[in-house]
């Protein structure tokens, strides 16, 4: 259990140290990554869509 808690004292240390070095880039991957899980999501919907039609 305590090394769940480092892991994430860890990232949240990386993520503000990040934060205040390169506030830009940050928000820079943030949004690439919001854009790629989107991306994700509907390939993945359109693929159940897709998957149930077919069954029908």
């Amino acid at each position: 259990m305590s090394a769940k808690k480092a892991l994430l004292a860890v990232v949240v240390v990386f993520l503000g140290f990040w934060m205040f070095t390169d506030p830009s880039g940050l928000a820079e991957a943030a949004t690439s990554g919001a854009g790629q899980t989107w991306s994700l999501a509907e390939q993945l919907f359109r693929a159940v869509i897709r998957f149930f039609g077919a069954l029908v």
